[in-house]
C-alpha cells in the first residue's frame, strides 16, 4: 500500500497549479517585491518576513509551513541568512518543488561573489556568516541580476507566460540602469565618507555608491553595544567626522540617538526592505529612499 500512496502523493505535488498562477513564496520582502516586478499576474507571493524585523531571527509561524507546503516557487537568499529559522520549515513542508536544485527553488546568491567571506568562523566572531555577507540585495546591479534569475525560472516553470516574464525584467532592468544615473549623482558629492551603521548590513550599497559603511555600533555582528565599545565608537566618529549613523527598524534607536548626541551625527532610518520605511512599496522606491535620506544627512 506504501509504494503505491508515495509516488501518487508526489505526482500530485509536481502537478501545474489549477489556478494558473505560480504560487511563488519569498523568505524576504526584497525577494517578494523582485517576484511580483517579474511575475506580476501570473504569479501570488507570499512573503514571510516582515519588513520590520531582523531577517536573521524571523518568528517562524505554522501558517509558513502551510504557505510553503503548496508552493510552486521558494524564493531564499541561499548564503545563511535565514538559517536560523528556514530549516525546520522546509523539513515540516515536505514540498519535493522546493529542494535545492529542483526547478522551484531559486536562491538569490547564486552566481554572486559574496563580500566579507570571514577566514574563520567562530562563535567569538558573533553572529557571521561563513559564506560572506549576505545583504546582497541592497545593491542594485545585484537586484538586477536576481531578478534575470526570477525570470528565468518562472518562465522554465511557465513557459507558456515566457515572454510576460522576460518582458517585466527588461522594464526593470531598464528602469535601474536609469535610476542608477540618478542614484549616483545624488551620492557623488559623498564619495569616500564614513559612515556608522547598526549592524554591518551596507556593504554592497556602499561598494555601488562609494562610501564607506564600516563604522558599528555592535562590537560583533549580533552582539549588543556595551558602553565601553560606544565610546570608541564616539570618538572614532569625532575624528573621521563621521555625519551619519544608520538604523533599521528592528534595532534600539536610543543607543544611536545617544551616539548622535555625543558626535554630532544624525540618526538615519534605514531599511533593508520594501515595506519598512513609509513609501517604500517596491524595491526602486525603496532606494529612492535610502538615497535621500542618506544624501540629506551628509550634506
Amino acid at each position: 500500500m506504501k509504494r503505491f500512496f508515495l509516488p501518487l502523493v508526489f505526482s500530485i505535488a509536481l502537478a501545474v497549479p489549477a489556478h494558473g498562477k505560480l504560487n511563488v513564496v519569498a523568505t524576504l520582502p526584497d525577494f517578494g517585491s523582485l517576484a511580483r516586478e517579474i511575475g506580476g499576474d501570473k504569479v501570488t507571493v507570499s512573503i514571510l518576513a516582515k519588513p520590520t524585523e531582523d531577517p536573521h531571527f524571523v518568528d517562524a509561524r505554522p501558517s509558513f509551513v502551510v504557505s510553503m507546503r503548496s508552493a510552486d516557487v521558494l524564493i531564499d537568499g541561499g548564503a545563511e541568512l535565514e538559517l536560523g529559522w528556514l530549516p525546520p520549515l522546509l523539513q515540516n513542508a515536505r514540498n519535493p518543488k522546493i529542494e535545492i536544485g529542483k526547478p522551484g527553488r531559486i536562491q538569490a546568491s547564486q552566481g554572486l561573489r559574496l563580500m566579507n567571506v570571514p577566514a574563520n568562523v567562530t562563535r567569538a566572531a558573533g553572529d557571521v556568516h561563513a559564506l560572506g555577507n549576505p545583504h546582497f540585495a541592497a545593491d542594485p546591479i545585484i537586484a538586477k541580476a536576481i531578478a534575470q534569475h526570477i525570470a528565468q525560472s518562472f518562465s522554465a516553470l511557465d513557459p507558456a507566460n515566457t515572454a510576460f516574464y522576460q518582458a517585466n525584467y527588461k522594464k526593470f532592468e531598464a528602469t535601474i540602469d536609469a535610476k542608477l544615473q540618478e542614484w549616483g549623482a545624488a551620492l557623488l558629492p559623498f564619495h569616500g565618507q564614513h559612515v556608522a551603521a547598526y549592524h554591518d548590513s551596507w556593504p554592497y550599497f556602499a561598494h555601488r555608491f562609494g562610501l564607506n559603511i564600516d563604522l558599528f555600533l555592535e562590537p560583533k555582528p549580533g552582539i549588543p553595544p556595551s558602553p565601553s565599545h560606544l565610546a570608541e565608537v564616539i570618538a572614532q566618529m569625532k575624528t573621521q567626522h563621521i555625519k551619519a549613523i544608520i538604523v533599521e527598524p528592528f534595532h534600539d534607536r536610543r543607543i544611536a540617538e545617544k551616539v548622535a548626541s555625543a558626535t554630532g551625527a544624525k540618526v538615519v532610518d534605514f531599511s533593508q526592505f520594501p515595506g519598512g520605511l513609509p513609501g517604500t512599496d517596491s524595491y526602486v522606491k525603496l532606494i529612492d529612499t535610502l538615497v535621500a535620506r542618506l544624501a540629506a544627512a551628509l550634506k
